[in-house]
């Protein structure tokens, strides 16, 4: 079982990007929002742009996503 490690916001949109499908929609301060659309269906999220995200951040920005945690992980 692969564990989330602490990453910054940019390592995050990067993976959810290139490994997901996501696509970055527009910045907000220093929010970044990304969206993807699956099956008919829009699935969307907000990365924070900062050095270091919180692992409970982390967990919401992939519930918003609909990523299980151990599939993000394998790619950190």
């Amino acid at each position: 079982m692969h564990k989330l490690k602490k990453i910054s916001g940019k390592e995050c949109v990067k993976i959810l990007c290139n490994k997901f499908g996501f696509e970055v929609i527009r910045q907000s301060g220093s929010h970044i929002i990304l969206k993807k659309i699956l099956n008919d269906k829009k699935i969307g999220t907000v990365v924070p742009n900062h050095d270091e995200l919180k692992l409970g951040t982390l967990k919401g920005i992939l519930k918003l996503a609909e990523i299980s945690e151990e599939e993000f992980s394998k790619y950190q």
